[in-house]
């Protein structure tokens, strides 16, 4: 049996906070970093990273085997914690609530990083006000195939639109392949006023940059660089600046000046080159509490578009069914689609909704907690069906993170749009077919 690692403890401010098992891997591909360095970078960049999560209650997402392990996520904050370390009680979509950790300052940030919270993931509010946003959140999500000078293009696009509509907007890098740009708005707006707001802003970029940008929330029917309107619903969080992403060199989300953008590339902010950069640079988030604008513009161009019929899209899919949404179903399962059906209410709006898509025929061919077993799969059913992978476009494999109750999982399924039909494989049992959410889902289809 292995000996136990002695703890760490390190003194913050006057505060003593343990690390334990101090030298456990937590990188070790491209970048080898320990549980305690990467504690070390975080309070090292202590004045961004906590200035992105100050006052806001703090979802968990756990790497406790680090970063190549996949996570879970916890809500509620850990019984065994700190007097010092303040809690908030956050209520949720489904009428749940929580007592979630809210992070103040550098001792609190090291105690979450050593849960294993590699990412930082606070939610858009602060604590004086849970119910009404402070930030509008625009996230720019590319399909696979799409190049990062388009994801640029995209955030000069909504960079400029933000200001047309009285709004200033804060680039950073994601730290995976898209990038964020924030605004700080009033208290004023409910998560589904500022969710309406962004709705509307996506739709925009959409017609302006309509063969770089979509507001499609099904990834069938997406293209070019998907702008995620739903990050700004309840419940939902996003990486904040500084926060490390759980790949191979250990990249980070990287807050940007605006004449950064154009030269920017995400593998240039690692753990390994931020402390320097915000050393020399400082935080180029500094001054965003100082930004704080109106949503009243954005919320004129929705009542706009809803004028014109267009009613609301597609919520995430734990939220309730909302007035003037659309029917909540994927295009490949429409009615009329590969023989599916579905049973949404035969209203006017809805018809002439579900008329407008485009019906894409796809087909799962991997589910697994593993993401490289899911991969593994793919590659396997693409040797079998040799003939159909020739006529497949990048975006025609997707590749879905799914977030079970607590933990995440891997869904990979294959869009036959562009494979001859004489020659399209039918729909097999998955391989591998591991999907952790079945037996609770087929539990409640039994109790409906």
């Amino acid at each position: 049996m292995a000996k136990k690692q002695a703890a760490e403890v390190l003194s913050i401010d006057s505060r003593e906070v343990q690390i334990t098992n101090p030298d456990k891997p937590y990188f070790s591909r491209d970048v080898k970093l320990t549980k305690l360095e990467v504690v070390q970078y975080y309070l090292s960049v202590a004045t961004g990273a906590v200035r992105g999560v100050r006052d806001r209650p703090n979802m968990l997402k756990r790497f406790v085997n680090g970063a190549e392990r996949e996570p879970f996520y916890q809500k509620r904050a850990p019984e065994n914690r700190p007097d010092w370390l303040r809690t908030v009680t956050l209520s949720f979509p489904s009428g749940r609530t929580a007592e979630e950790v809210v992070v103040d300052d550098a001792a609190g940030l090291a105690w979450i990083v050593n849960l294993g919270c590699i990412e930082l993931h606070p939610h858009a509010v602060r604590t004086n006000d849970l119910d009404h946003p402070d930030e509008l959140r625009i996230d720019l999500d590319p399909v696979p195939g799409v190049k990062w000078d388009d994801v640029r293009r995209v955030a000069v696009e909504a960079k400029n639109l933000l200001e047309e509509m009285g709004l200033r907007g804060w680039p950073k890098t994601s730290g995976s392949r898209g990038m964020h740009v924030n605004a700080r708005i009033q208290q004023r707006w409910t998560f589904t006023e500022v969710r309406r707001a962004a709705l509307a802003l996506s739709r925009e970029i959409e017609r302006r940059a309509p063969k770089l940008a979509t507001s499609k929330w099904w990834k069938e029917e997406r293209h070019g660089v998907f702008l995620d309107y739903n990050q700004n619903a309840k419940d939902r969080t996003t990486c904040s600046a500084y926060s490390i992403r759980p790949l191979p060199d250990a990249r980070v989300s990287a807050p940007l000046h605006w004449d950064e953008v154009p030269d920017s590339k995400p593998e240039d902010f690692t753990v390994l080159t931020m402390p320097r950069r915000l050393a020399e640079i400082g935080d180029p988030n500094s001054a965003m509490d100082d930004a704080a604008g109106s949503l009243e513009q954005l919320l004129e161009l929705a009542a706009r578009d809803e004028a014109a019929g267009l009613g609301d899209a597609p919520w995430p899919p734990h939220f309730r069914k909302m007035e003037g949404e659309a029917p909540r179903v994927a295009p490949s399962r429409a009615k009329g689609a590969n023989g599916a059906k579905t049973t949404t209410k035969k209203t006017a709006t809805k018809k002439t909704a579900a008329k407008s898509r485009t019906k894409m025929p796809l087909i799962v061919v991997a589910n697994s907690p593993n993401k490289e077993a899911a991969l593994a799969g793919l590659e396997r059913w693409k040797k079998k069906h040799r003939d159909a992978t020739k006529h497949l476009a990048v975006d025609d494999v997707l590749v879905d993170s799914m977030r079970g109750r607590s933990s995440t999982w891997t869904r990979i399924r294959v869009n036959l749009r562009n494979v001859p039909e004489m020659i399209r494989p039918p729909q097999e049992t998955p391989d591998p077919d591991d999907d952790p959410t079945r037996a609770w889902r087929e539990a409640r289809e039994k109790r409906r």
